[in-house]
């Protein structure tokens, strides 16, 4: 008898401890709105301590562009797509600037502003989000998250079109 409810009691924590388990994994994947804005307000602290430095805006930038499209309906999303633009700019001006990275963080920008609103951006970015994409990937081969990105387009792309 005791050897039955042991192996309930050990089923149950089990399954607990699978289920805690389970849970941490998905929030550790998916960061909430208002964890991203706090990376993002690190990020900034970060990059004002080292404004002459490109890694911490690129940092900053790319943040910023995963908060807006993953909110892109927040209020926050449209500062943070002009911060990113406007950080974008500035490492464009900067001689250690990578300009794969910078190619992938404009198309980046751009797949963004498609997705806050695909009937008024659609076309006028679509040719943008490619050709940034293509030439970050022509500057830089390995670069991975370009890879990445221009897949997640295009496969958007044709899920949005074939609706």
């Amino acid at each position: 008898m005791t050897s039955v409810i042991f192996k309930h009691v050990v089923a149950t924590v089990v399954l607990v401890f699978a289920s805690v388990i389970n849970l941490y994994a998905q929030q550790a994947q998916q960061p909430s709105a208002d964890e991203m804005l706090n990376q993002i307000g690190m990020l900034k602290r970060l990059e004002a301590m080292q404004p002459d430095s490109v890694a911490p805006k690129y940092n900053l930038a790319l943040a910023s562009l995963n908060f807006a499209i993953t909110n892109p309906h927040a209020a926050q999303a449209e500062p943070m797509l002009a911060q990113a633009e406007q950080t974008i700019n500035q490492m464009a001006q900067m001689k250690g600037a990578d300009q794969s990275d910078l190619c992938t963080l404009r198309g980046f920008l751009y797949m963004t502003r498609i997705v806050q609103n695909p009937a008024q951006n659609g076309q006028k970015y679509y040719l943008d989000v490619l050709q940034n994409f293509e030439k970050a990937l022509k500057l830089n081969p390995h670069n991975l998250l370009a890879a990445q990105l221009q897949t997640k387009f295009v496969e958007g792309m044709k899920q949005a079109t074939a609706q």
